[in-house]
């Protein structure tokens, strides 16, 4: 036992974590392979999950959603939810990418992947990178229904998913 504790401290010293803020569109799959290129090893597994802005939200048509942050400080955060998760799962690498700025229903919104030597600790992984975001990345949206602004509100279930993890 004393000996895997010391490969997986020796994994997460070397264990890539990338995190980019921005406003233009990314291609997931070569984000996907910018990810496996810089693990050290290679990854028997790489989770991602990608989302979208969707077109209708409380039974409303969405025109579009407009996500604003505050530069620095989610950057920062980001990189710890990615770090949080290489210190729970013995992971290769991560990857969060999640965009700002004005976005058009369909349009991505963010990517969060894990690689890592086995698929169950990518699975995890990703899915308590995409809780932590939903509840604790410093990102503030609207929606823009009916020519109106609507500020999008915390959900329950969110929350529910993110205590899972603690």
């Amino acid at each position: 036992m004393k000996k895997m504790k010391s490969l997986f401290s020796l994994l997460l010293l070397v264990v890539k974590v990338i995190v980019k803020v921005q406003q233009e569109d990314f291609i997931t799959q070569n984000e996907i392979d910018n990810l496996k290129n810089r693990c050290k090893e290679i990854p028997g597994a790489i989770t991602s999950f990608v989302g979208y802005v969707r077109d209708y939200s409380n039974n409303e048509k969405i025109t579009s959603l407009n996500i604003e942050h505050y530069p620095g400080m989610t950057e920062k955060k980001l990189i710890e939810i990615s770090e949080q998760a290489s210190k729970k799962w013995p992971l290769l690498g991560t990857i969060v990418i999640h965009r700002y700025g004005k976005l058009n229903t369909s349009d991505q919104i963010v990517l969060a992947a894990a690689a890592s030597l086995h698929r169950k600790a990518a699975f995890e992984a990703t899915e308590f990178m995409m809780d932590y975001l939903k509840t604790s990345a410093p990102f503030w949206k609207s929606e823009i229904i009916n020519d109106r602004k609507v500020w999008v509100k915390a959900k329950l279930e969110d929350e529910i998913a993110k205590k899972k993890w603690q």
